[in-house]
């Protein structure tokens, strides 16, 4: 194969067929240059977003002049990526070989390789290559072309670059970059990122280079010496053999029909309709087959022959919907971009003949033909749509869409199934035979098209072009972090990401919020996002609500040796928040909510004075306690006097002593308890709160305050006992921002129904990303995570199979609450119930907003698996999400 590239000086690409391409990259997101950079779409976009992108997209394509080509290419991932990126940020412990053992995030990215050997995983890159406008005359830049292809079938030296000619095809560019600057986010490509295009386009079927290695990688520049541009060789990358139709594994086809994803079916083939001598004909074989040091690749080019006439513009981003194949798919677009004038030009002409085959059809008996009628209309609608703007351009494109495999049978497959798919949206996809060479050339950056493929062209105006999704990319998850599962909407194994330890860093919050029914999975992502941040070097402080203890459970076994269980039910130890922040005003601040709530009195009334300056004089006294508060208290009382303070504080003792006395308030007034020590040394990495025991009125008297004053005493008392230890909670979060902890709380609506504990949840909303901290809370509905409740940059839904409660949680992702399918999708396409091996599913928002569906998987890690589900029934040890098929090549998650 004859490499198409010349030179590469930064951006730019001197080809060897003539003229001189500028490259970027589409959608970068950062790197170190700074350069802008684009939110991160996922698949589910609001309608405005939309609106958005489609005008950005409109906007570079009118922008743009000349021929310019567009490649959507799926740049394979490797295991070792994705476990490099879920390292990133972890600090290593202990020495190699001592006592400590392993980092216990080891296991955890031990058991993701694991599970993602052998899957078939890509991610799509958009590069826009650009024409530049020869400086010498494109006569000239052609002849130099030309000489330099001759030159070196003959030995000669091929004609230099000077570095003025450098200055001006930059100044070109730079001019470009200022015209498309409004439009979607890009970058200039680096010269191994173009020469990696090269190894992906010869690569396919096999193992390839990573973008990601290409991406931080300094070679293949060319340089300027000697007013000279001086160039690596780039031999290396035409050491490849093409052949179109190879018929190396054609035995291994015939003996079985292959599949899109891979696997072989016993089904035999029906006939020996062209086949001669025990294979296929020339046909029957349209593939290319690249072969390379590596081994053989096959790959099947589809040109777009014929687009729909109109389609619905829901259903018009037909490249978007590549990303739903089981297999990964590269499409590369030539276009030709023509001004509205000569344009309209060319329409006026096209009219002019279908009048004049109207003139000769009406002499005959049959009469005029209806396709005639139908494409004056259209052709009518072109001129009026060209007319509305002198801005607009006609958009004439060269479509080919490349499928690959191991082998011929698999290409094969691969190649029907997507001529399948297209046919079904009324698009009619070719694979022509002998000109497969012709569509791979396409593909390579620098390459001239083939005059041949003229014929592929389609004709639309820019808004409707944009429409086809060329641009569109979506991506869920985080960068790095841990692996929560896969994204659903891909046909392929991607895996996502999540790091909410990370997000404080990046100026978010770092708070979850999980709203979904009873089962729809809330408490085991939970546990997966505070065990991450456990074994990835932070903390947590969980409070543990259930009869089951299961917090406690999960806790002592998946973080053995590195947690503390506190039973507060037992009242072993004191939470008196007088004694526990001694001398801190933080002390004074909790005792008095405490108390006003235990007690049901407004802090702004005369009994909530008399409390406020007894527990200022408590906190002043050498011995600060809630006891003490009593004793002040009683100090100030005076039974059946005037005095209506005194009166307020003689009923307020009376109160207090009934709680006092009450084997749950002991822990909040026994000044004999030893007081909570929430240590931030390794033993103490998760530290779980269990309140069993600990009653709370039911949720309907919180909005009633007679119903609630006539709950039993243990309800009053348990409800004030929570409120107490998340306050505790909340402040021990805050004590070192250096360290990310994580706050978990389930079924929130315990703490949200109250003032107090409203404000508190909303304390932590706004201030845990100053002091790297985040709440990680699950309700059954989104209003139960309280009025603040946008403050949560990653949001998540479960299965809510009640419609008020699928609207309001779809409003609360950010999603159109009134879009009836993505209601259908929450009320009975998540986790439905009594399929287990689709549980785990969740629509996932994350702080970059890009919302997807993904699938949770539990990692198989033992320790973590075993005590981590709550289905009754169900073995610990079971994982209830169904994980890839490792013998699946293009299996999804």
């Amino acid at each position: 194969m004859k490499v198409p590239v010349r030179h590469i000086a930064g951006h730019l690409v001197w080809s060897l067929q003539g003229g001189v391409w500028a490259l970027y990259r589409l959608h970068p997101g950062p790197d170190e240059q700074g350069h802008p950079e684009e939110t991160v779409r996922g698949t589910y976009v609001p309608a405005p977003a939309q609106d958005e992108l489609l005008s950005k997209v409109t906007h570079l394509v009118r922008s743009l002049s000349g021929a310019p080509r567009l490649y959507g290419l799926c740049a394979q991932v490797d295991p070792g990526e994705i476990a490099w990126r879920m390292v990133e940020g972890v600090t290593p412990t202990g020495d190699e070989g001592s006592d400590a053992g392993p980092h216990p995030w080891v296991e955890s990215t031990q058991a993701a390789l694991n599970l993602l050997d052998g899957q078939e995983m890509h991610r799509r890159t958009l590069w826009l290559a650009v024409p530049l406008t020869a400086e010498q005359g494109h006569t000239m830049a052609a002849a130099s072309a030309v000489w330099a292809d001759a030159a070196a079938s003959l030995g000669l030296p091929p004609a230099v670059i000077k570095r003025r000619e450098v200055a001006a095809y930059r100044q070109q560019a730079e001019r470009i970059e200022a015209q498309i600057s409004g439009s979607v986010a890009f970058r200039p490509a680096k010269p191994a990122e173009v020469v990696w295009m090269m190894q992906h386009a010869i690569s396919r079927g096999l193992p390839e280079p990573l973008l990601s290695e290409a991406e931080s990688s300094g070679l293949y520049a060319s340089v300027l010496r000697d007013d000279t541009l001086r160039s690596p060789s780039y031999a290396d990358l035409g050491q490849v053999r093409l052949h179109e139709g190879g018929t190396e594994d054609i035995p291994q086809a015939e003996a079985a029909e292959w599949r899109p994803d891979g696997r072989r079916s016993s089904r035999r083939s029906g006939g020996r309709w062209g086949r001669t001598g025990g294979g296929l004909s020339a046909l029957g074989r349209r593939w290319l087959q690249v072969e390379s040091e590596a081994g053989h690749g096959y790959q099947a080019h589809l040109a777009l022959a014929e687009c729909p006439r109109a389609v619905a513009a829901d259903a018009a981003d037909v490249f978007a919907q590549l990303e739903l194949m089981e297999f990964p798919v590269d499409y590369c677009v030539d276009l030709t971009l023509v001004p509205a004038e000569k344009a309209q030009t060319q329409v006026q002409r096209k009219k002019a003949e279908l009048v004049d085959q109207a003139d000769q059809y009406d002499a005959r008996p049959t009469g005029m033909p209806s396709t005639l009628g139908g494409a004056a209309r259209d052709l009518g609608e072109l001129d009026e749509r060209l007319s509305r703007t002198s801005v607009e351009v006609e958009v004439q494109s060269v479509t080919v869409l490349t499928v690959w495999g191991p082998t011929s049978g698999l290409c094969d497959a691969r190649a029907r199934a997507l001529t399948s798919v297209l046919a079904g949206a009324d698009y009619r996809a070719v694979r022509p035979a002998g000109l497969q060479e012709s569509l791979f050339t396409l593909g390579l950056p620098g390459a001239v098209r083939p005059a041949v493929l003229r014929e592929f062209t389609q004709y639309q105006v820019s808004e409707d072009w944009a429409l086809a999704g060329a641009f569109t990319g979506s991506e869920v998850g985080d960068p790095d972090g841990m692996l929560l599962g896969f994204d659903l909407d891909s046909g392929t194994t991607r895996p996502v990401l999540i790091n909410v330890a990370e997000a404080p860093k990046a100026d978010a919050s770092a708070s979850v919020g999980v709203t979904g029914d009873l089962g729809g999975g809330k408490s085991v992502l939970e546990k997966l996002l505070t065990q991450a941040v456990v074994d990835r070097g932070g903390r947590a402080i969980c409070i543990d609500r259930t009869p089951l203890r299961e917090w406690a459970n999960f806790a002592t076994v998946a973080s053995a040796g590195r947690c503390q269980v506190i039973d507060a039910a037992a009242a072993e130890i004191s939470i008196d928040p007088l004694r526990v922040f001694a001398g801190r005003p933080e002390g004074v601040t909790y005792a008095l909510s405490y108390l006003t709530l235990q007690l049901g009195i407004g802090p702004m009334t005369t009994a909530g004075g008399v409390l406020n300056r007894a527990v200022e004089l408590a906190a002043s006294g050498p011995k600060p306690s809630l006891h003490q508060v009593v004793g002040e208290l009683r100090a100030m009382a005076t039974p059946g006097g005037p005095d209506t303070r005194g009166q307020s504080a003689a009923s307020l003792v009376d109160l207090l002593e009934i709680v006092a006395s009450n084997p749950l308030g002991r822990m909040a007034f026994d000044p004999t308890l030893p007081v909570v020590r929430l240590d931030t040394d390794s033993s103490c990495d998760m530290i779980v709160i269990t309140t069993t025991g600990l009653k709370l009125p039911p949720k309907e008297a919180f909005s009633q305050p007679e119903v609630l004053r006539q709950q039993p005493l243990e309800a009053l008392i348990g409800r004030a006992l929570l409120y107490l230890i998340a306050a505790i909670a909340r402040q021990t979060a805050f004590e070192d921002p250096e360290r990310f902890c994580a706050v978990a709380m389930d079924e929130l609506y315990w703490l949200t129904s109250s003032a107090e504990g409203t404000a508190l949840i909303s304390e932590i909303l706004h201030d845990g990303r100053k002091h790297g901290a985040g709440l990680i809370a699950g309700a059954h509905d989104e209003q139960e995570l309280g009025p603040d409740r946008g403050l949560f940059s990653y949001r998540v839904l479960a299965r809510t199979a009640n419609r008020e409660r699928a609207v309001r949680g779809l409003e609360f992702i950010g999603l159109d609450p009134t879009d009836p399918e993505l209601v259908r999708l929450v009320r009975t396409g998540l986790s439905p119930v009594g399929q287990k091996a689709r549980a785990g599913e969740f629509l996932l928002t994350c702080p970059r907003m890009n919302t997807g569906r993904v699938k949770v998987v539990i990692p198989s890690v033992e320790r973590i698996s075993s005590h981590i589900t709550t289905t009754p029934g169900a073995s610990r040890g079971r994982n209830l999400t169904k994980q890839p098929d490792k013998a699946d090549a293009g299996g999804r998650a």
